[in-house]
């Protein structure tokens, strides 16, 4: 027997994914268009990382937790204006003469997406993964940064 453990978040990705179904459907309906390139991203993750975001003058930060994940199975990219991450944590194999009495660690497919400001340099998006945490830094556009004028007094 598999144990599954009972998780709020994957009871709100339900009603969202249901909610974007029938939206869609009377978007198709109606004749908009719908380009929803990360529907089955979403309908797929069972869980998503904990993730911190800060902002000083010249980036953004995002520092995520991805433990027990390889570098090679993150996934990583930016669409219209939208930073995605996703991947996949592959559930340990039990053993036949052993039982488990507590399974907490969320495995499988897994989903997060942040928007993103309009004044940012995509093209020097920089990420970096070490000891199970991702680190992306979002350097802000010229135009965005706090510009200090020094006022003299007379």
């Amino acid at each position: 027997m598999t144990l599954v453990r009972w998780n709020p978040e994957r009871e709100l990705l339900n009603v969202e994914r249901e909610f974007n179904k029938l939206f869609n459907v009377f978007n198709r309906r109606f004749g908009f268009d719908v380009h929803d390139y990360k529907g089955e991203e979403i309908e797929n993750a069972v869980w998503t990382p904990l993730t911190d975001i800060s902002e000083d003058k010249d980036q953004y930060t995002l520092k995520m937790d991805l433990p027990g994940i390889k570098k090679e199975d993150v996934k990583l990219s930016l669409v219209d204006g939208e930073l995605i991450i996703s991947g996949e944590r592959k559930q340990e194999h039990e053993e036949k003469d052993s039982k488990y009495h507590r399974i907490e660690r969320s495995f499988g497919k897994y989903y997060r997406s942040f928007s993103l400001p309009q004044k940012i340099e995509a093209d020097k998006i920089n990420a970096e993964f070490r000891d199970g945490q991702l680190t992306i830094t979002v350097p802000k556009a010229e135009e965005a940064k706090p510009k200090e004028l020094e006022i003299k007094i007379k």
